[in-house]
């Protein structure tokens, strides 16, 4: 009964991280919320890492038209030098340089953050934070298209990236945030903002590859696995809902609910 139980609160978290990470309101943030309110803690192997390769692979699902157009077209401009294509490479090259943000802070600050920042009140602090942003770019309406991203562009969405390693800080929302005030059509912010997801979920599941392999309890593991597999149906069938809700332009409603959600914890969980 006990196995049962824990193997019902891993699938719980699997399903929640996979329903909140494609939006806009912090998947580890409400990890972190959900964990404090259920009283589960990580049992040695890196969780957050194997639920957020889970939303990789509905990512992947979900974009692999676009993914397989810039790689063909990619390795296309690099081998066959068609100038046709050099859009897509430049693409694929912005992706690249929006990644290294992330990356460097992660290394300078992650050990910081995660000592010290994982905290509910925080949480409930950075959700307000988040919910402002969202609140800030309602009405935008950009006009850029996947041809006129510039270098610029790639570096300043990376930081954004950067920025949403505290949690309660929502990636997709941090990205998207700062794709839309450098004027993006808010369809080139949402691609831009997930396929420059999957470079960093590659790359921390690469880094966690050995714990993740090391882990011994066959409880644990059959949990994960229901963790894992929750993760991909919630994020396919939440990334699918939030594309529609972009196009409908109704980014203020996860404004009113990290408001909500930061307050209340602030108020009944610090």
């Amino acid at each position: 009964m006990e196995a049962i139980w824990l193997w019902i609160k891993y699938l719980l978290l699997g399903i929640f991280q996979g329903f909140t990470e494609p939006i806009p309101i912090s998947s580890s943030g409400h990890l972190v919320i959900l964990q404090e309110l259920i009283s589960l803690s990580d049992e040695g192997l890196d969780f957050l890492v194997l639920v957020n390769f889970g939303s990789l692979i509905a990512v992947l699902i979900i974009y692999r038209n676009d993914i397989t157009r810039l790689i063909r077209n990619g390795f296309g401009y690099i081998f066959k030098q068609e100038k046709a294509h050099k859009e897509d490479f430049d693409f694929i090259l912005y992706l690249v340089v929006a990644t290294i943000p992330a990356g460097i802070l992660g290394v300078v600050f992650g050990d910081y953050i995660d000592s010290n920042l994982d905290a509910v009140w925080i949480v409930g602090a950075t959700l307000l934070v988040t919910g402002l942003a969202l609140w800030v770019i309602r009405n935008i309406r950009g006009g850029k298209n996947d041809r006129n991203l510039t270098m610029k562009d790639a570096v300043i969405v990376g930081l954004a990236q950067g920025v949403a390693l505290i949690p309660g800080i929502s990636r997709s929302g941090a990205t998207i945030v700062a794709a839309m005030l450098l004027g993006m059509k808010q369809e080139t912010a949402l691609r831009f903002s997930f396929l420059l997801f999957i470079p960093v979920s590659l790359g921390s599941m690469l880094l966690s590859l050995e714990d993740i392999l090391g882990a011994k309890s066959g409880q644990l593991w059959a949990a994960y696995v229901l963790a894992f597999a929750g993760s991909i149906v919630a994020s396919y069938y939440s990334l699918r809902w939030f594309m529609n809700v972009m196009a409908n332009g109704n980014l203020k409603y996860f404004a009113y609910y990290c408001f909500a959600v930061g307050i209340l914890v602030l108020l009944f969980l610090s």
